[in-house]
């Protein structure tokens, strides 16, 4: 009788995975179709960005001529930075709905005690600048001591004889 507990319970986690796995791609789906708009200088600079935040359209009014490249520039830059603002808003509002959905699936560790939680592993990602390249608030507090460094990744093995006594070197390759 416990056996067919065991296997029912097993039978609903499969299933609330799969409903897990069709709900993912549902909201990967919504935010690839995602877009937003902005205005600028007046609505002289209208930029629209896809759910990366990709300028996909850049419109100029009649009057944009009114302004200067800098302050052209400058709406450029404060639209596409508006608009991209507006689609990772959306893009959190879908995430947030999939998270609150994902809530009712049990944790591995709710049906296997010993296992760890997954999801409270994973890191979070920095928030990234929209500050011009050359600002100080640009700069991040990352030392190259925190991440595995790589030096010469094509290194082999530089002794003749360990190289004579792999079968890779034979000399009937």
């Amino acid at each position: 009788m416990a056996n067919e507990h065991a296997k029912a319970q097993l039978a609903d986690l499969i299933e609330m995975v799969k409903d897990g796995m069709t709900a993912m791609a549902r909201a990967q789906e919504e935010r690839a179709r995602l877009t937003a708009t902005a205005h600028a200088a007046g609505r002289r600079v209208t930029i629209t960005v896809n759910a990366d935040c990709i300028v996909i359209k850049t419109e100029f009014s009649d009057d944009v001529d009114d302004l200067t490249y800098a302050e052209i520039a400058n709406a450029v830059t404060s639209a596409t930075q508006d608009a991209a603002a507006q689609v990772q808003q959306k893009a959190a509002q879908i995430m947030t709905n999939l998270e609150q959905e994902q809530a009712q699936i049990p944790t591995l560790s709710e049906f296997f005690p010993e296992m760890p939680d997954v999801k409270a592993m994973l890191p979070t990602p920095p928030k990234v600048s929209t500050a011009p390249p050359d600002a100080s608030k640009r700069r991040m507090d990352y030392t190259p001591d925190d991440g595995p460094r790589y030096t010469n990744v094509e290194e082999y093995e530089h002794d003749p004889q360990a190289r004579q006594r792999s079968s890779i070197s034979a000399p009937e390759w």
